[in-house]
């Protein structure tokens, strides 16, 4: 269903700030792709006033590069909408719309929409054939649960490990005709691209469960007509976002140690079509790629350079690089598209851009002048102060956030130090909206901020942002380094910012839920802990977590081959020096962390006496898709820290 300009805009709604009950109404601008001629950007669009039950509607919304409506669609208004994606001579439109275990995916082209495919399970990840006249997409049919390891696990019933998902890359005719699945039924594909001849693609795959072997996986060539495949490459190292050259002779991707499957980060390598070695050409860079755009036999990058992120042109054959843009802002488009998009002729980029005190708008331009056209979250309002702090610890030289009230009252105030997940990652600016909880992305800074403590997040040794020796300077030494490193960080940010140092709190979920697990059991400094989605025992972890092949690379060898590494990191080992108080959370159907490590932790604190507090929250995964949940749970943890902090 096409909607005309005026119900469009009607639909989406205008920005508006009820300053008397603290609210506040975003715009969200989501799933960013760019016309290959650079003129015109599809995304999916919503609008949310805060706290509500469940995650706002959207529409998929055209624009032109002015940033001005063109069309939108909303075809299902039970769906989700997701998975843009523009055919070659940008003349026609695809995405996906997911509701009830279905997913139909649609093709708008010559001012009509039609629904072209429905898969019984999920897809995701379309892209046209250079000529446009297929459509490929990655399909799980009869998917038991949404894909990747951070959404709810299938209930584990029955006999365990004899039947897994997989995704497959299947292909359709444009101009009609049924989603044929190509690739092989018993490999699971992680990322794909099209080869420039149509007649087949790069991809990274693995067989068997898809949630656990993407730490394993290979670089490989599916036949886009046989399904046949075969390995270009296995190398040790996680792998994403594979490109083929323009001369259809290499193929580029990611590379490098990253802890979680979409959360891009590495050096760039490429290896040749017909199989062989891949070779590092941006070795020693002091940065974290995460987009790969050919431009003839050059390319067009983004990578995050300490505080900011950057456009960087690479010449493979030189190694040379250039940042040719850069802001200390978030960027992003799509996961399987990396954080900047390109045109094809290289002069235009567009993304989706926010900072701490800018609300999420488009931005497209030539590639030096890259701005927002979009104002759709102008009125938004300044919630904190910010500053970028630097700091050095054992030879490293390290990035944080502070975030804190703009006008902060005399005397010293709590600060909340929160510690990513990963632990391959990196905390870059992300607006702070006041109003309370907004879709399921969980954030309760301002909540704290307004009662006048202050935020910091420090991207430690194992981040991304300071290039791979950087990130992988943590393997085996789990909250050991990198802990001195925050611990540093806190004494940096003592002495610029008016913080009580007898008021600390850490939260961290994830791998940030185990460090705050561990920091309880390690120092003395904090006041009050909150560990989401955290981790008491390793050893016990290995065999309970549904994703045990991300730990190879940063332990160095499973638990049944080096015990001790495993020991040596693990806070039940330790667990009679956690004094502090201790709020817990975590999801029923935790496939990353699951919850019987928060019960070992609760169980352990509650034996000793400390005070501790464990949620378990039904049927929610590693990330929470229930925003009713998430309300519940900002409440806990603000009730957590001020009782303990204030």
């Amino acid at each position: 269903m096409k909607i005309g300009l005026a119900s469009a805009l009607a639909l989406l709604g205008a920005v508006s700030v009820a300053s008397a009950q603290n609210a506040a109404t975003i715009h969200n601008f989501e799933k960013l792709s760019l016309a290959p001629a650079g003129d015109k950007v599809v995304s999916v669009e919503s609008v949310d006033p805060g706290n509500q039950t469940k995650e706002p509607h959207g529409a998929v919304v055209v624009r032109g590069a002015d940033g001005k409506l063109i069309a939108s669609y909303d075809p299902c208004k039970t769906c989700k909408y997701a998975d843009t994606a523009w055919s070659s001579k940008g003349d026609a439109l695809a995405f996906t719309a997911t509701a009830s275990g279905k997913a139909t995916i649609y093709i708008a082209q010559n001012g009509k929409l039609r629904a072209a495919a429905v898969v019984n399970g999920v897809a995701n990840t379309l892209r046209f054939s250079p000529d446009g006249s297929n459509l490929a997409a990655l399909v799980t049919l009869g998917a038991h649960k949404l894909t990747g390891a951070t959404e709810a696990g299938a209930a584990l019933t029955g006999e365990i490990g004899v039947s897994t998902d997989e995704q497959r890359i299947a292909v359709m005719p444009v101009a009609g005709g049924a989603l044929k699945p190509v690739s092989p039924p018993d490999t699971y594909v992680y990322e794909y691209g099209w080869a420039p001849d149509g007649k087949g693609f790069a991809a990274t795959a693995a067989k068997g469960n898809g949630d656990n072997n993407w730490w394993i996986a290979k670089l490989v060539y599916v036949d886009a007509n046989s399904g046949a495949l075969r390995v270009i490459a296995a190398p040790k190292m996680q792998m994403n976002l594979p490109r083929v050259s323009p001369d259809g002779k290499s193929v580029a991707f990611i590379g490098g140690l990253m802890s979680d499957w979409g959360v891009i980060g590495g050096d760039i390598y490429v290896a040749p079509l017909a199989g062989g070695t891949p070779v590092d050409i941006t070795p020693g860079f002091k940065g974290t790629f995460d987009a790969i755009a050919w431009q003839g036999k050059t390319m067009l990058t983004s990578a995050l350079i300490d505080d900011r992120y950057a456009v960087v042109s690479l010449d493979p054959a030189s190694k040379a690089t250039k940042a040719l843009w850069s802001a200390p802002v978030d960027v992003s488009t799509q996961r399987f598209d990396g954080a900047i998009a390109f045109s094809a002729n290289g002069t235009i980029a567009a993304t989706v851009t926010q900072d701490f005190i800018h609300g999420k708008e488009i931005a497209i331009g030539s590639i030096a002048r890259l701005a927002p056209v979009t104002h759709e979250n102008a009125a938004l309002p300044v919630n904190v102060s910010v500053q970028s702090v630097h700091w050095k610890n054992e030879g490293f030289a390290l990035q944080g956030w502070l975030v804190g009230p703009k006008a902060p009252a005399s005397g010293k105030h709590p600060m909340v130090v929160i510690v990513h997940g990963g632990p391959s990652s990196s905390v870059t600016p992300r607006y702070i909206v006041a109003g309370g909880q907004h879709g399921t992305n969980f954030d309760f800074t301002y909540d704290l901020v307004a009662k006048g403590y202050y935020i910091f997040w420090p991207n430690d040794r194992g981040s991304y942002g300071q290039g791979e020796a950087f990130t992988r300077a943590n393997i085996k030494d789990f909250g050991r380094g990198d802990m001195r490193d925050m611990l540093a960080g806190v004494d940096a940010v003592e002495k610029i910012a008016p913080v009580d140092d007898k008021r600390l709190g850490l939260y961290g979920h994830s791998y940030g839920g185990w460090f705050s697990m561990w920091a309880n059991t390690q120092t003395r400094r904090f006041k009050a802990f909150v560990a989401g989605a955290g981790i008491a025992d390793w050893t016990s972890y290995y065999g309970q977590n549904g994703i045990d092949q991300w730990m190879i690379p940063f332990f160095g060898a499973s638990v049944y081959d080096d015990p001790a590494v495993y020991r040596a990191a693990s806070p039940i080992e330790f667990i009679k020096n956690a004094k502090t108080p201790a709020l817990l959370y975590v999801g029923e159907r935790d496939v990353e962390c699951p919850a019987p490590q928060s019960l070992e932790y609760w169980h352990a604190l509650h034996s000793l006496g400390t005070p501790v507090q464990l949620y378990i929250y039904e049927g929610e995964g590693h990330h929470f898709n229930n925003p009713a949940h998430l309300i519940d749970l900002r409440r806990r943890i603000i009730g957590w820290f001020d009782e303990y902090l204030k």
